[in-house]
């Protein structure tokens, strides 16, 4: 009773966890205020690296005036904001960075024409920018940095009406300015998405493409992990344990497979989210993780198909039919474990999911060692007394 117990509470820790959206903060863009008499009447609490804009945009002189506000990743680190007016990622940006200059002891904008991923050399913008700053808000984890700049938006930008934004955080800047490279986690892939001048942007968090990208790794992460990563363990458990209390047979069986089957059917939908995920973000791959996803789809679909040729206790093959059987579900519980500890270390949430997932496993090991026992002196007394 007392492991049923414990089990139940990790679950529910876990369960709890999951309906905790990662990306809470305490702080929204409304709640942010500026030295001076400047206003901005939209901002928006960008989806990635705990980052906000406030913006105004004049439309008849297409002057747009933004505050990016972001901690960098690291003490002494930098962040930076930028436009990009041909495609949706880094590589022609026209980015603002700002750090604290080191030997100035104050913070400092630059401007990067970032060219390509491999030639980040500070210049000028391809469209006029001024009344550039940026200062350091203490107290806030560090240190979070702001810059404040009024951009000339191009005339063919201007008539869309929208402009595709992209942010970024990192660790270090050199003596001589240059930037460190960034890290390449989730948060810092997927930093983009389009800025609606007008101010319309659906409640704000950096545009409806990122957002859903977002829902979709979180819908993703939640079903493997509840499929491969819970219900499948517990069946296994149920099948190695209950059988050997006569009292359960036929029940454990019908537990068994309503578990296993359960698990593949929502670790299916988990695996199509992940396929989905993974054609719609071209240039972004973790293969190891990918290619074990495969790896389970296809044993558990094996094993689910040799369910309906199950040999009958008597029969001469169903020694074989076992050692398979229990070989391939062994496989899927450990690749199952293992692919969700590395899809929690790709979607890098806050530490409340893998603590909670790490109270689950440990106590369904917990429980299976305590029937580990209970199951060897049951065999070894009814052994002794035939």
């Amino acid at each position: 009773m007392a492991a049923s117990s414990s089990v139940g509470i990790s679950l529910s820790f876990f369960f709890w966890a999951l309906l905790i959206s990662p990306s809470v903060s305490q702080q929204t863009c409304k709640s942010q205020t500026f030295s001076g008499d400047k206003t901005y009447p939209h901002c928006l609490d960008l989806p990635q690296l705990k980052a906000f804009l406030h913006y105004s945009y004049d439309e008849p002189n297409t002057t747009l005036a933004v505050v990016f506000s972001a901690p960098p990743s690291k003490p002494g680190g930098w962040i930076a904001w930028a436009i990009n007016p041909q495609a949706t990622g880094m590589a022609g940006a026209q980015t603002l960075v700002a750090y604290k200059d080191p030997s100035k002891g104050v913070a400092v904008v630059k401007t990067l024409n970032i060219s390509s991923y491999s030639t980040i050399i500070p210049s000028k913008l391809a469209f006029d920018v001024w009344d550039m700053k940026a200062e350091e808000v203490s107290g806030d984890g560090g240190g979070t940095l702001r810059i404040f700049a009024r951009i000339k938006v191009p005339s063919d930008l201007a008539a869309k009406g929208k402009v595709n934004q992209v942010w970024q955080v990192g660790p270090g800047v050199s003596p001589k300015g240059m930037i460190a490279k960034h890290d390449f986690d989730t948060a810092n892939l997927y930093s983009k998405g389009p800025l609606d001048l007008s101010g319309n942007n659906n409640g704000g968090g950096g545009g409806g493409e990122g957002d859903s990208r977002v829902k979709k790794r979180n819908i993703h992460g939640i079903l493997n992990a509840v499929s491969w990563g819970i219900l499948f363990p517990v069946g296994a458990i149920v099948a190695r344990y209950m059988r050997i209390f006569e009292s359960a047979d036929p029940a454990w069986f019908y537990i068994h497979v309503s578990c296993q089957f359960s698990a593949y059917v929502i670790g299916v939908a988990g695996w199509a989210t992940g396929l989905k995920l993974g054609h719609e973000s071209e240039g972004v791959r973790f293969a190891s993780h990918g290619n074990i996803g495969i790896a389970l789809f296809s044993l558990a679909t094996i094993q689910m198909f040799a369910m309906l040729l199950r040999p009958k206790k008597d029969h001469k093959y169903r020694l074989y039919w076992n050692i398979y059987h229990h070989g391939v579900g062994y496989s899927i519980l450990t690749l199952g474990i293992i692919n969700v500890f590395k899809g929690l270390s790709i979607l890098n949430p806050q530490d409340t999911y893998k603590t909670a997932y790490i109270a689950v496993i440990a106590s369904l090991g917990g429980i299976a060692l305590l029937f580990e026992a209970v199951t060897w002196v049951i065999v070894l007394k009814r052994k002794s007394n035939s």
